[in-house]
């Protein structure tokens, strides 16, 4: 049986009739307090609004043609899902970066089972990977596709943590400058070079494998020596693409990131690619923005947000995340007091300088009159 309890003073109420409208009414003989318990949908139409977010469905698809759930779904649209603070260090840690539109990007971290962090920016640089390392415990590796200013990052917020460069990406780096066809006979040899990087397993294939890049460029040195000039009248190497693909690995080789998968020292597996994010966090992002294509970048950006945050290790309620998470508004408030605050703080500043040097005015007219 349905137990209600009285809004005034907490003690069982016992039903008190219906209203004309069908309504059941309570009384609460404690309080003599009569009232009408009416029940609130807001938590049903969240969870139906993050059922069809996550889904296929389309509006039109809704009961009423989707007009009574844009009407209901509208007030969540507001609301801003924030990443947790993750105190809980994992061993392996994969970060990328997902584009929206040409000047928002989302920085994603996630481990083997749920994603850790996301921050949002315009592009990658330093600073902003920086924002989203120091909310995460550092990890023993981390894995990336090499972003612009992770480098950086992770060696002022994680300075303990090995980095791992994605082979896949290290690969495909190489072949955007080489074409899967090359034209040479150089090329042909350094694109088979790189593709052999998915065969290495033990350290000495490594070894082998930095000797053959050598090898390849002592090997085909007159040939990458040849010069062109350039409609400027510039002299430039004539296979620029070639060195630009080699030197992408020398890179990696001389920094240490491309082989620490294979570390002896780890008691765990080390993923040598970026596979965990790129497939099983990006592509479900991808298929979320493709199956509810023409939503504005801020609905875009906020439906990142929420996959995210209910793939994160220990999201709150939906009663919670309604009572905790900023909205529109509330973020909108807090700007408009720091602005007001900082044009008040700027204010007074000027105006007690301007009292200070008054002051200092006055005394030192006083000090001069007392002398004569």
């Amino acid at each position: 049986m349905k137990q209600v309890r009285c809004p005034n003073c907490g003690f069982f109420c016992q039903k008190y009739g219906k209203t004309r409208y069908d309504s059941q009414r309570w009384h609460c003989k404690q309080c003599k307090f009569t009232f009408t318990n009416s029940y609130d949908r807001t938590i049903q139409s969240f969870q139906s609004f993050l059922k069809w977010l996550f889904s296929k469905g389309t509006q039109k698809g809704m009961v009423g043609q989707g007009r009574s759930f844009r009407r209901h779904a509208a007030m969540f649209w507001e609301y801003w899902a924030l990443p947790p603070k993750v105190e809980m260090p994992s061993k392996v840690i994969y970060v990328d970066g997902i584009y929206l539109a040409r000047k928002a990007c989302i920085l994603i971290a996630c481990n083997d089972t749920y994603v850790l962090g996301w921050y949002l920016c315009r592009y990658e640089n330093a600073r902003a990977w920086e924002a989203l390392l120091n909310r995460i415990a550092a990890p023993i590796v981390v894995v990336t596709d090499g972003g612009t200013g992770f480098h950086k990052a992770v060696k002022k917020a994680w300075p303990k943590t090995k980095l791992q460069r994605c082979m896949f990406h290290a690969f495909q780096q190489v072949r955007r400058y080489t074409t899967t066809r090359p034209k040479t006979i150089a090329g042909v040899e350094l694109y088979g070079i790189a593709k052999e990087l998915f065969h290495i397993k033990r350290q000495e294939d490594a070894r082998l494998w930095v000797q053959s890049i050598s090898a390849w460029k002592i090997k085909h040195r007159k040939f990458l020596a040849e010069t062109t000039t350039d409609d400027n009248g510039t002299i430039r190497p004539k296979h620029e693409r070639l060195l630009k693909a080699e030197n992408s690995l020398n890179i990696l080789v001389r920094n240490g990131n491309l082989f620490t998968y294979l570390n002896d020292a780890f008691d765990f597996k080390c993923p040598s690619t970026n596979n965990r994010i790129e497939g099983g966090v990006n592509a479900q992002l991808r298929a979320v923005l493709r199956n509810h294509r023409g939503m504005t970048i801020e609905k875009r950006i906020k439906a990142v947000f929420w996959w995210c945050y209910m793939h994160s290790p220990n999201p709150l309620s939906l009663k919670e995340i309604l009572e905790v998470m900023p909205t529109n508004k509330s973020i909108s408030t807090i700007y408009n007091t720091m602005n007001e605050r900082s044009k008040l703080e700027a204010s007074i500043s000027t105006w007690g300088d301007a009292i200070v040097w008054s002051d200092l005015h006055f005394y030192d007219k006083s000090f001069n009159s007392s002398w004569d």
